[in-house]
């Protein structure tokens, strides 16, 4: 802004839309005489282009920007949904409906089924109910990694299908 522009010579863009190719002394001359400032805002152009105008007002409108791009954002949520390999029907059904609102509301599920102790011996069984989940979700679902083992846990992650 203003003198620490180090360019010697600017592409100017003045208030009334007017370009022109200058000296940095004539551009701060005519931005003085606009009772503006002189900001570079394209400094990698060749040469720079800079623009007069009141440098407060244009940090305003640019954070004003910042805010309605971060509102118009949507953080996708992963929720985790644990198991046992002995989990029941009942229990299956109950966390695949919680599975099912997560999904449709644009969150991806985590299913993880944890091994403890013997429970190593039935990786088939996790396997099984971490499948039979997917296959209760594929309306609303996509698996987005297949079951797979992480050390004692068995992980499988589910994304909204794209309707």
């Amino acid at each position: 802004m203003n003198d620490e522009i180090r360019s010697s010579r600017v592409r100017l863009i003045r208030p009334d839309d007017e370009h022109e190719i200058v000296s940095i002394d004539r551009a701060l001359e005519i931005a003085e005489q606009f009772r503006m400032d002189l900001v570079e805002v394209a400094p990698d152009a060749n040469p720079p282009v800079c623009k007069i105008i009141d440098f407060g007002k244009f940090m305003y409108e640019k954070k004003k920007k910042e805010k309605e791009a971060k509102k118009k954002q949507h953080v996708i949520q992963v929720k985790e949904l644990r198991f046992r390999p002995t989990t029941d029907d009942h229990d299956l059904e109950f966390k695949t409906r919680h599975a099912r609102e997560f999904l449709t509301g644009g969150d991806k599920v985590k299913a993880t089924v944890q091994f403890r102790g013997r429970d190593m011996l039935y990786t088939d069984q996790g396997e099984k109910l971490l499948n039979e989940l997917a296959e209760a979700l594929d309306d609303v679902s996509k698996i987005e990694s297949k079951p797979t083992m992480e050390g004692r846990r068995m992980i499988m992650i589910l994304a909204p299908a794209k309707n």
